[in-house]
């Protein structure tokens, strides 16, 4: 077919969010009346992609959230976080973060298993996370009550640029041998700080074996800045 690879880009270039492959592939069935090979179709999306890896160009085709979006590249994220930071001042504070980890590391996850490790409340928290779409509703729980279950979204994965949740680093990863020097936590305290100071996480923090849930301390909900 003619201009292939045209059409596949328009789609791309106008999906608000990741586009799947066989989305793709049933816009242009229907579109065209005829069938494509999925072979023809990745073919297509790695020629597009190799195109954009040309340096005239600022963005570039990324597959993430098990999809495909256009992405500034990384040599101008201090430009666009400049204009993203003047144009809202809004941003998650520090205990929707260590919620929003939790549920990312324990989901599907209800409530008071959350407020379980962090050691506070975490209505607040929830409710900002569901307001931006981070997490979401994924059903309830068999126990007493039957308490909602929380999950990450896929505006989760769109954000934090990651293809699944597979792709989190795995809480093994983070375990290092008794004899290291250090203050053991547990593995809910790791992804939580690592989460809040927004670093990479590494395995060089020294974690218990086993999946003990060390409370954390009480602290203040951090309001979002008006």
């Amino acid at each position: 077919m003619d201009y292939l690879l045209q059409h596949i880009e328009a789609l791309i270039f106008t999906a608000e969010q990741p586009i799947p492959l066989k989305e793709i592939k049933a816009c242009l069935q229907e579109t065209f009346q005829t069938k494509f090979k999925q072979g023809e179709l990745e073919d297509a999306i790695q020629k597009l992609i190799k195109k954009y890896e040309d340096d005239n160009f600022s963005f570039e085709i990324i597959e993430i959230a098990e999809g495909y979006q256009f992405l500034t590249k990384g040599a101008y994220h201090n430009t666009v976080g400049t204009m993203l930071k003047q144009r809202t001042k809004k941003r998650l504070s520090r205990a929707a973060l260590e919620t929003l980890s939790i549920i990312a590391y324990k989901q599907p996850v209800t409530k008071s298993e959350m407020e379980k490790i962090r050691g506070v409340s975490c209505d607040y928290s929830v409710q900002k996370l569901l307001e931006k779409e981070l997490i979401a509703m994924t059903g309830r729980s068999d126990g007493p009550g039957r308490p909602l279950l929380y999950g990450t979204s896929e505006k989760f994965m769109d954000y934090f640029g990651i293809k699944s949740i597979k792709d989190l680093p795995k809480i093994k990863d983070f375990k290092t041998a008794d004899s290291e020097i250090g203050e053991p936590i547990s593995a809910d305290e790791v992804v939580a700080q690592a989460v809040v100071d927004d670093v990479p996480l590494t395995p060089n923090v020294p974690v218990p074996e086993g999946e003990a849930q060390a409370d954390l301390p009480k602290e203040e909900i951090i309001s979002e800045e008006e």
